[in-house]
């Protein structure tokens, strides 16, 4: 692993009407998370997620109670950027 990959991390807030999420993530982690949604099932996966990966992840989801699906989206959209920044996949991208 070069000087440059060693430092793939990110972190993502994202605030909408219906939710408010901070993901900090490391790529080169050991597994270790501590998510927060409120969603029992949802906190689950995402730890499984993070264990499997090996991938650090913190995560912070605050959302209207009655629309878990909103939540669970948002979630995974900021996860989703969090990835890609930690690898800059976009800079990457805009080369071509």
């Amino acid at each position: 692993m070069n000087a440059k990959e060693k430092n793939r991390k990110a972190i993502i807030e994202r605030e909408t009407r219906e939710t408010k999420i901070f993901v900090e993530l490391d790529i080169d982690g050991s597994g270790v998370s501590e998510i927060e949604t409120g969603i029992g099932f949802l906190d689950h996966m995402l730890e499984s997620f993070s264990r499997h990966s090996l991938i650090d992840l913190k995560l912070k989801a605050e959302g209207i109670f009655m629309l878990i699906n909103i939540t669970t989206e948002d979630t995974g959209i900021v996860i989703g950027s969090a990835i890609a920044k930690a690898l800059a996949i976009f800079q990457a991208l805009s080369v071509w």
